[in-house]
Formats: C-alpha cells, sequence, structure tokens
C-alpha cells in the first residue's frame, strides 16, 4: 500500500535520506522546508511525481496536508550556533514542534502519527555506561536542551490530547550530503583544501557514529512495523574519539602525519565528554545493521 509522509526538514542532511528512502519504497512525500543556509537547493527528485516541496517555516505552517505519518527533521542542530544564538533554537526546535502538534491535535479525524526525530544529547554527558531509553534527560547546551523540552511536549500531548508518537535518538550522524559545519566533513573539506583540521580540546571527546542510512533505515522500520508511544535509541555502537575519526578520514584520503594537519581549538561551553547509548531495544525489534563498514562509509559517497 502506497501511504503519504509529511516530511519537515526533507531537504536537510538526514532528512533528505529519509525522503530518499520513502520515494524508493514507492510512497508519496510532501516536504516542508525552509531552505535554511544548509538545505539542499536541488536533489535528484524534484520532478518526482510523487514528490512534492512546501518552502515554509514549521511554526508558519497554518495547516497540515493529509497525510498517513508526519516524520519531524526539521531543527537547528548546530551546537555552536546555539551557545551563540540559544533563542533561534528554541523557536525552531521548540515552537516549530508545538505548532505542528497543534495542528494535529485541531483535526478531528484522519489524525497523522507524529514521528519526533530526537538525539542522543538530550541524554547529557554520559560517565561510564549505555544510556536506556527510560533514562533521565540531562541536556548541557541550548541545543540539546531544545531538543528535550520537544521531546517532554511530544509526550505531553499524547497523555493531554491522545496523539501518537515515535521518537527516536540517533547518535552521531554522518554521510553524504552533510554540511560542512560538522566534524567528517570539516575533515574532508580540510583535508582537500589542505587547512588545518580544527578539533575541540585535546581530541579525546568521545562519540557514537552513525551512518545516516542506517539510521533513516532504522526510522522507516520503526514506523513501517507500527511502533508506536514508545522512544528508540538508534545507534551501532560505533565509538570513536574526535582524534580518532580524524586519523580514520586521514587514513583513507592517503594523508601520513596526521598530526600535523590538526589544529587543536578550544573546548565550546558545554562541551559534553561522550555519548553512549544503549541500542538493545531497536536491535530486538529486528533491525539489523546495513553498512557495518564503519570506515569506508566516512568516504565512499562524498
Amino acid at each position: 500500500m502506497k501511504l503519504k509522509f509529511l516530511v519537515t526538514g526533507g531537504r536537510g542532511f538526514i532528512g533528505s535520506h529519509f525522503v530518499e528512502k520513502v520515494l524508493s519504497a514507492g510512497h508519496y512525500v510532501i516536504d516542508v522546508d525552509k531552505m535554511t543556509y544548509c538545505s539542499h537547493r536541488t536533489l535528484p527528485w524534484d520532478n518526482n511525481s510523487r514528490y512534492r516541496l512546501i518552502k515554509k517555516d514549521i511554526n508558519d505552517l497554518e495547516h497540515l496536508p493529509q497525510c498517513d505519518f508526519l516524520v519531524n527533521f526539521a531543527a537547528e542542530s548546530h551546537v555552536d550556533n546555539s551557545i551563540t544564538s540559544p533563542v533561534i533554537f528554541s523557536k525552531s526546535n521548540y515552537n516549530g514542534v508545538q505548532n505542528i502538534l497543534e495542528l494535529i491535535r485541531s483535526k478531528v479525524y484522519d489524525r497523522p502519527f507524529f514521528v519526533h526525530i530526537s538525539t542522543d544529547e538530550v541524554y547529557g554527558d554520559i560517565r561510564d555506561y549505555l544510556c536506556k531509553e527510560t533514562d533521565t534527560l540531562y541536556p548541557s547546551n541550548p541545543y540539546s536542551a531544545s531538543k528535550a523540552a520537544a521531546e517532554m511536549l511530544v509526550l505531553a500531548y499524547n497523555k493531554t490530547y491522545g496523539i501518537d508518537y515515535l521518537i527516536t535518538r540517533s547518535s552521531n550522524n554522518y554521510g553524504s550530503r552533510q554540511f560542512e559545519e560538522k566534524l567528517v566533513p570539516k575533515i574532508i573539506d580540510s583535508i582537500k583544501n589542505e587547512r588545518k583540521i580544527p578539533i575541540h580540546g585535546d581530541g579525546s571527546y568521545i562519540r557514537d557514529w552513525l551512518y545516516v542510512k542506517d539510521n533513516v533505515d532504522a526510522i522507516y522500520h520503526l514506523i513501517i512495523n507500527g511502533y508506536k508511544n514508545e522512544v528508540f535509541n538508534i545507534s551501532t555502537k560505533n565509538h570513536m574519539t574526535n582524534i580518532e575519526v580524524v586519523k580514520e578520514v586521514c587514513e583513507w584520503f592517503g594523508v601520513e602525519n596526521y598530526e600535523d594537519h590538526v589544529e587543536l581549538v578550544p573546548n565550546r561551553l558545554g562541551q559534553d565528554l561522550r555519548y553512549y547509548i544503549n541500542n538493545e531495544k531497536l536491535l530486538s525489534t529486528g533491525w539489523k545493521v546495513g553498512y557495518p563498514d564503519k570506515m569506508y562509509n566516512f568516504v565512499s559517497d562524498d
């Protein structure tokens, strides 16, 4: 059966991969995107008859087109920007979600199922264990706080108004179409342009790296298999320090003595040491990692 997805932020990094996944499965997509600095102006499916783009901020939406699923990728996500301009993040990541929930609430019939895309950063600085979905949230910066607040809003609208939801919390994504402010494309861009690679602190901060296609496959898997009113971590337990990521990417590009290409810069405010999330709940649904060759995927589709 062909389904209709309303995807917000579908011109961005992860959102565009999800749109591609849904279209390849034969479904319809209405894409709502305000076309910010990191949105893609052209994509291969722009002329697909099953795809329609609406250029609009989610805060300015006044009605929802008919759809089966509303999948919210729309968000400001660059932590450095959230530190300098936190109000913008609250407006997009919290107020925008509330506007969407209000539009869903206003529909007496045919309410779409709401899928909210969140982040592992809502757990805050994890010391020595893998966070489960039931653990307390301790966001450390305005970005993660805005995402955690949006999650609380989704839960409240479920309990108060009966709006069904699915929340996913993914680890650090990488892959094609990622804007160069993020670590992996920043490394690649620095290598290609023979510039120093800026790394916060001493490079020892640990992140859990997730190939973007694995992430969208997991989201699609959970939606199609009917999971609702639940939260899922999405991770492949691919833990690496930032300096290890630099080393691996440099090796793929044949760059020797990677240390000579690194410039250590001051830590950002609210910097978290590590993010560890448990993916056992996701694995129990039958989902499997589709792209196990972790390092190859850093550069194979660049």
